[in-house]
């Protein structure tokens, strides 16, 4: 039913089934504007190669009925459908239904879409038919449409000379059937004295023309009555329509149909026409038909002051486009107007659509810009994101970019935080468990580390302090801090995007940023309230999380698991992809581990250092205190530099405290795990003994220097850890760093007193122990170091002549050893520590000084005991000789006071050998000792007579003018003791008679002792010029 009523609307061209009026455009006046306008048209221009073949159509539809065309330009020779002319579609009709266009109903609106039409109207069909069309596939379908001419007028000739021989066998059909016709089936007249010629097409063009002669100048044989019954159907008089009634309907079928087949071709002229009018319209907006591949370009060769431009002109041109459809309303626009909508919407849609693909690409930069190493970004890396931003907000966008960037970085930030600590806490931990797997060191190695100090400086060459795993792992823990902590770790990341956030807030950082096209962006220049206190807050749990990251390494246990090292690291655009492969890949073979057999916990021995994660086990106080003073340098730094961020130190006063809380409790673990080590390295620092001079002081060994410098840079370090003197403290009114608290400067306080104690009692079981030679373990190589080193050494050990292995020379060396510490030491040792710490050890002191005085008073003693008793068995046994007082007059002392001498000149020998400086001190002391074993001898005689008040004498004298360098107040105060006891137990006439021998027992004294001079040189007192001499050679 609905063809039939479209065949219904066709036919009589109308627009509706039931018309209330004639159609203007059906009367036949409109013939003549329908010819001035074609005439117009024909003046306006050129010619066309087709123009023979349109007017052979224009003369033959003229004599079709209802050819005609009215000034609608509506014909009932148009098609009902036909594909696309630019080659898109094969169906004009049923794409206009699929776009919703109304022409099932509406006959003259459908034939302003089909070519074949005289009504098709290029504007409208390009408008609605490609729509969504670009300029591409728009020059595309003008070749299809070019093709397609030169194709069907190729087809029309080839038709033409295909056909040429049916062409000439049907004229000659015609005359023949024209002749019958005319004559009524009889044969012509010969005209006569002619002769018959062969039929061609000039032959029957003159019969044609003598049989009309004939006929006027003879007789007519149509007039012939006797034939004028027998006229034939075909014969060509009036009542047949001259022969042609029969063949009238089918001629005006078949030139229909030859109109609908050969029309569209023929009339391709009005079609060159409307594509005139295309490409002058596309000439006409040349400039934004080319604003899509400018702006490909732009984007191509990263040219965006360009591409910004071309966007703003395309912009203001859809733009205005659109207010001119606005305008327009339901005014049907020109012609003009219609190219410019339809160039606007093709041009607005591609452009769009390839900004909208460069925004997205813009926005993926700017999150991940993040990820972009600094090494790689150089010096502008600090503004890319501004230009990124500036050229989202150019283009204009809904999102506000400076809000995603802030928020993409603090995602970034909040994930790496996570990542550095937490892979780096792991990684340590399995360094301390293969640490804690591995054996102790040695006594040699220990001693070497700790004489290490005497050969160089800590702070300039770490190496050498301890073993190299051990040191490996102190700086492993202080780039794991420095990651976290630094201004060029994650924490200088955390300040950075303050700063910025800050300038965001402030508007500081939107001063160079544009405003976009007609100000479109400026209302994402400024951040909203709600906005800037989110961002306050998400820099708050920044500060957070490293702060608990650092919190947990110093104040929790040692993690137990570690299986995180073995989770894959997240990827990224600068993720290589080894790291991908393996998740160990990246950080070397010492933490390539199986899965399946993890390094185990360290073994629970009760060892100090197992309740701690940042102190390498075996691990000794030297470079403890050397690494955590820097440790707790880059924590206070931190913490002061998290302090200062200002919406931890204006809006959260408990942030505040917590990061206190952190550099108090990291403090008070380290002084805990440094005083362990200090405890124990006190008690090994007896293996520093090897037993050989000092080249400085020669009468000492090494022992009191290396202990000075052991003591000296442990206290150093520590008074750098207490106060965390290494850190960049920030001042304000939330001071981070706070003073050491009383008790930790009292645990100090107690150590060193402890290891002052420690390190004596080490140095005595050293001189008193019994070593045998052969495994004397001060005869190893004294020259071995931990890790190499070519520093010249400031302590410098020469070999003597001394034997360790005599248990006498060790003592001898130790007793110097403490008059060297008393002496000069602990005394500048206790002055530093006062110095750092600003207190004073005034009951410490005390203290120390008497307990040096008794380990030197019970060393000495041991050291003189032996002695002293044979001492003490020769003049209690030469006293005690029946023969010892003289019948008469002595003429010479005893054998007993020789035999004691020559015992302290082996004594002197030997102290004066090892030790010069005690030499006086001992002899002194052995001095005392005989004067007070001559008192007690003495004392159990019951008298002595002149000759044993003489002998007496004589034998006191010698031993005291022998030992005249020696005498000290107390051995004066024995010998006058001995004679007070000798005067009480002789008589007056005894005592009267040596008053008169006295001048010759001072010669005999005299005698003796020139005789004895040679024997007992070595009491002499020596010249100053010998002294000064054996004190410069040692």
């Amino acid at each position: 039913m609905a063809d039939f009523d479209r065949n219904v609307l066709d036919f009589y061209g109308i627009s509706t089934l039931m018309p209330t009026a004639w159609p203007s455009e059906k009367n036949d006046e409109a013939d003549g504007s329908d010819s001035d306008r074609e005439q117009q048209k024909k003046l306006n221009r050129r010619k066309s190669r087709y123009q023979a073949l349109e007017r052979a159509v224009s003369n033959r539809s003229s004599i079709v009925a209802g050819s005609e065309k009215s000034a609608s330009g509506i014909s009932n020779l148009v098609q009902r459908d036909e594909p696309d002319p630019l080659g898109t579609s094969d169906s004009v009709v049923r794409t206009l239904k699929e776009l919703g266009v109304p022409i099932d109903n509406n006959a003259r609106l459908r034939n302003r879409f089909l070519l074949s039409s005289t009504s098709f109207s290029p504007a409208l069909f390009l408008s609605q038919m490609h729509a969504n069309a670009d300029t591409q596939s728009l020059l595309g379908g003008l070749d299809t449409l070019s093709r397609s001419i030169d194709q069907k007028s190729a087809s029309l000739k080839v038709l033409v000379e295909s056909n040429f021989e049916r062409f000439v066998r049907a004229k000659a059909t015609i005359d023949n059937v024209y002749r019958e016709m005319k004559y009524r089936g009889s044969e012509p007249p010969q005209p006569p004295n002619s002769r018959t010629r062969a039929h061609s097409r000039h032959a029957s063009k003159n019969s044609f023309m003598g049989s009309g002669g004939g006929a006027i100048i003879g007789v007519n044989p149509l007039a012939s009555p006797a034939s004028g019954d027998n006229r034939k159907k075909n014969a060509l008089v009036k009542e047949s329509d001259y022969g042609v009634s029969g063949i009238k309907g089918p001629l005006l079928d078949v030139s229909a149909k030859a109109e609908d087949v050969w029309g569209p071709a023929l009339g391709g002229r009005e079609k060159e026409e409307n594509l005139k009018t295309v490409s002058t319209c596309l000439d006409r907006y040349r400039e934004y038909v080319e604003a899509s591949s400018n702006i490909a370009d732009s984007i191509k060769r990263k040219d965006y002051d360009a591409l910004v431009e071309e966007y703003s002109r395309a912009r203001k041109f859809a733009e205005d486009t659109k207010k001119l459809v606005k305008d327009l309303g339901s005014t049907p626009p020109s012609e003009t107007q219609t190219y410019q909508i339809l160039i606007a919407a093709r041009m607005w849609y591609d452009v769009e659509e390839q900004v909208q693909l460069f925004k997205r690409e813009l926005w993926r930069k700017l999150t991940l810009l993040h990820n972009v190493p600094k090494a790689e970004g150089g010096g502008q890396s600090q503004d890319q994101h501004m230009e990124l931003i500036g050229l989202l907000l150019e283009l204009g966008v809904e999102d506000n970019p400076i809000w995603v960037w802030l928020l993409s970085r603090y995602d970034h930030l909040k994930g790496k935080i996570s990542l550095v600590g937490d892979r780096a806490k792991v990684e340590v931990e399995v360094l301390r468990r293969r640490l804690a797997m591995a054996d102790k060191p040695s006594s040699q190695i220990l001693a070497a580390q700790l004489r290490s100090l005497g050969r160089h400086s800590i702070g300039t060459k770490p190496n050498g302090l301890d073993t190299p795993d051990v040191i490996e792992l102190w700086e492993k823990m202080v780039s794991m801090l420095s990651s976290l902590l630094s201004a060029q770790g994650v924490l200088g990341e955390v300040l950075e995007f303050w700063q910025t956030v800050d300038n965001f807030i402030d508007g500081k950082a939107q001063k160079s940023l544009p405003t976009g096209y007609n100000d479109e962006s400026r209302e994402h220049h400024r951040l909203s309230t709600q906005g800037a206190l989110d961002l306050r807050k998400a820099t708050i749990e920044l500060v957070d999380m490293i702060r608990a990251h650092v919190y947990e390494f110093f104040a929790a246990a040692p993690p137990e698991d570690i299986s995180l090292l073995f989770s894959p690291l997240p990827s990224s655009p600068n993720t290589p992809l080894s790291s991908q492969l393996s998740p160990t890949s990246a950080r070397g073979p010492r933490f390539n581990f199986d899965p399946n057999n993890l390094p185990p916990p360290s073994p629970r021995r009760g060892e100090s250092w197992e309740k701690y994660a940042f102190w390498p086990p075996t691990s000794n106080s030297i470079s403890g205190v050397h690494y955590l003073s820097k440790m707790l340098g880059l924590v206070g730094t931190g913490a002061a530099e998290m302090a200062s961020v200002a919406p931890v130190s204006q809006d959260d006063a408990k942030q505040l405290e917590l990061l206190r809380n952190l550099v108090g409790a990291a403090r008070e673990r380290c002084v805990a795990a440094l005083c362990a080590a200090w405890n124990k390295d006190a008690e090994n620092i007896k293996l520093v003994e090897d037993w050989q001079r000092s080249k400085e002081m020669g009468d000492v060994t090494c022992m009191p220097a290396t202990f000075a410098a052991f003591e000296g840079a442990v206290l150093g370090g520590m008074q750098k850890i207490l106060y965390v003197s290494e850190a960049v403290a920030k001042t304000g009114p939330g001071d981070i760093i706070m003073p050491p608290p009383t008790k930790l400067l009292q645990m100090v306080r107690s150590q060193y007193v402890t290891t002052l104690y420690k390190a004596l009692s080490g140095m005595v079981e050293n001189a008193e122990r019994t070593v045998k030679k052969a495994e004397d373990e001060w005869a190893t190589d004294m020259d071995t170091t931990i890790g190499a080193s070519t520093d010249r050494p400031s302590v410098v050990s020469v070999k003597g002549t001394i034997d360790a292995g005599n248990r006498n020379v060790r003592m001898l060396l130790t007793l110097s050893n403490l008059q060297a510490l008393r002496s000069q030491v602990v005394p500048n040792l206790n002055s530093q520590f006062e110095t750092a710490f600003s207190v004073k050890l005034t009951d410490e002191s005390k203290t120390i000084k008497d307990v040096l005085g008794q380990i030197d008073a019970r060393l000495f003693q041991t050291y003189t005991r032996p002695a002293v008793e044979s001492l003490r068995k020769i003049v209690r046994g030469g006293v005690n000789e029946p023969d010892w007082a003289p019948d008469d007059k002595p003429t010479e002392a005893k054998p007993y006071v020789y035999q004691a001498l020559l015992s302290l000149v082996l004594i002197h020998t030997q102290v004066s050998t090892a030790t010069p400086s005690l030499t006086s001190q001992v002899l002194s002391f052995l001095l005392e000792q005989i004067s007070r074993e001559l008192l007690e001898a003495f004392k159990t005689r019951p008298n002595f007579d002149l000759g044993a008040l003489m002998q007496a004498t004589l034998d006191v004298e010698f031993v005291a003018q022998t030992l005249s360098q020696y005498t000290t107040e107390k051995a004066t105060a024995l010998q006058s003791e001995i004679y007070s006891m000798l005067d009480s137990k002789t008589d007056n006439q005894a005592r009267a008679k040596l008053q008169d021998e006295l001048p010759g027992m001072r010669e005999l004294l005299k005698k003796l002792r020139d005789q004895s001079k040679t024997e007992f040189a070595c009491f002499k007192k020596p010249r100053r010029n010998q002294n000064m001499e054996r004190t410069a050679t040692g």
